[in-house]
């Protein structure tokens, strides 16, 4: 299986069609333990979300079930794809990564990672706990792939 970056259910809490394109809604979500948020681009024509839904969010720098980056020899002629089991998928690269620091509710700072991957205009911002953000470096490219639960 895949190694991935990033694999969480994330709720969609609001969404933006007031964006820079037509037909694209910037969503606003969290995971299921507030660790992780997440605003994204959407083409919201083709895969619609709305506030209240939730989705598994994988983000893969492969879409080969076997994790490796380059194709190989499948003597049925058809590779089996992580995109065959999820309804919407982007490729993008990571060009920025920043620190941020949130409030906690007992008033001290929580530290945060904050990544930036563009999928050619559309954006997104996924901001979690460093721990689970080891993996990432400016300069790679990425899947990221969505599913409705």
């Amino acid at each position: 299986m895949a190694g991935f970056y990033f694999d969480e259910i994330m709720e969609v809490v609001n969404t933006d069609s007031q964006v820079v394109y037509d037909k694209v809604s910037r969503i606003n979500a969290k995971d299921e333990e507030g660790d992780s948020f997440m605003e994204l681009d959407v083409h919201s024509e083709l895969y619609p979300m709305l506030p209240g839904e939730k989705y598994r969010m994988v983000i893969s720098n492969t879409l080969l079930m076997d994790g490796s980056t380059i194709p190989g020899y499948s003597p049925e002629g058809k590779q089996i794809s992580l995109a065959d089991k999820f309804e919407y998928v982007m490729h993008g690269l990571l060009y920025k990564m920043s620190e941020a620091k949130d409030k906690t509710d007992d008033g001290n700072e929580d530290v945060k990672v904050v990544v930036y991957i563009s999928f050619g205009g559309l954006q997104l911002m996924l901001k979690s706990d460093p721990l689970k953000m080891l993996k990432f470096k400016v300069d790679q490219k990425f899947f990221l792939l969505l599913r409705k639960i």
